[in-house]
């Protein structure tokens, strides 16, 4: 995969630059491709009375999306979907590998009822690799954080005009490798967890920040998760439920993708981290057949008006069925 600088790094000021000896200890570890190959990535569509249970719409035969969708660009892979709903519409985007670089770029689709997904293009593009395209909305904009690992930054971009046209706004961390970076205001304050081991997906830390700009700050308690791939790498959205947080985790182990997991943050301030697992098994993982067979690494889960959920995931078998 090409790697360069991103175009936002003259939309402003730096909000953080990682200290040089975290840069350094992280910038030592080997990069690795963030989609193993050969496997056959798809996304589906989940619902359920708590995101903790959730189980597949369509009688999880087929999925909503597959590269096969993808009209503009010569596509191998699609994953790491997120949602946002505006104006009586469900908007997914999601990392699509185009080939034959190698270099993910961030798709679209829409949906009138969540449930039926139609592909539209894809909106963002740059010199390196995106992927894992967390959208939210604050202060009636809406961002979106990609991965940019490739470019040793967590970059922050801004709709204009949504859906289809994205300006990076700013960088909140840069001079390291980031990882599925995941944001949530809670409390007053935004929290930032994001995965800094690539190839091995076993750290994760935590910055958090007044403003969502910055500047930014490492949590004293980080990193949070050392040498544990079962727990380290986000896997999602992270909700806010009640007076904590439940995020998910990628499991790992033994395999990138295994399934995902649930941990229900139980304090969090800006001295203090706790949490705990949310369930005694993982919440996502591979069914045995179809298309996402061989495992499950990503959930962004949607709290509707009748108080039911609704998630995309995605899920991956290897080609033909067949294991190599």
């Amino acid at each position: 995969m090409s790697e360069g600088r991103s175009s936002g790094q003259a939309a402003g000021r730096i909000v953080l630059s990682v200290g040089r000896g975290i840069a350094r200890r992280l910038g030592l570890r080997r990069q690795q491709s963030h989609s193993p190959r050969p496997r056959d990535w798809a996304i589906g569509m989940f619902a359920g009375d708590s995101p903790l249970r959730l189980v597949p719409l369509h009688g999880g035969r087929t999925p909503s999306l597959t590269w096969s969708d993808v009209s503009d660009t010569p596509s191998g892979i699609i994953a790491d979907p997120f949602m946002i709903r505006l104006s009586g519409a469900w908007y997914m985007f999601f990392e699509v590998m185009e080939r034959p670089h190698g270099r993910g770029q961030i798709g679209l689709a829409v949906s009138r009822d969540g449930i039926d997904w139609r592909y539209q293009q894809i909106v963002l593009a740059e010199p390196f690799h995106l992927s894992y395209p967390y959208v939210f909305e604050w202060a009636g904009d809406i961002f979106m954080i990609p991965e940019t690992h490739h470019d040793r930054s967590v970059c922050l971009y801004r709709a204009s005009p949504f859906p289809v046209r994205w300006s990076p706004v700013g960088r909140l961390l840069e001079g390291a490798v980031f990882s599925d970076s995941s944001i949530v205001r809670y409390r007053d304050t935004w929290w930032l967890f994001t995965e800094t081991s690539p190839g091995t997906f076993d750290e994760l830390r935590l910055f958090y920040a007044g403003e969502l700009r910055g500047p930014w700050r490492e949590h004293p308690a980080s990193p949070l998760v050392q040498r544990d791939p079962r727990r380290a790498r986000p896997a999602g959205r992270i909700l806010a439920l009640g007076d904590g947080l439940l995020r998910f985790a990628q499991d790992c182990h033994p395999v990138y993708g295994s399934a995902v997991r649930a941990f229900e943050v139980t304090d969090l301030t800006a001295s203090r981290y706790q949490e705990r697992e949310a369930a005694d098994r993982p919440v996502l993982g591979g069914s045995g057949t179809g298309w996402n067979a061989g495992g499950m690494h990503h959930v962004d889960a949607h709290r509707l008006d009748d108080g039911r959920w609704l998630a995309c995931v995605d899920g991956w078998a290897w080609p033909s069925g067949r294991r190599p």
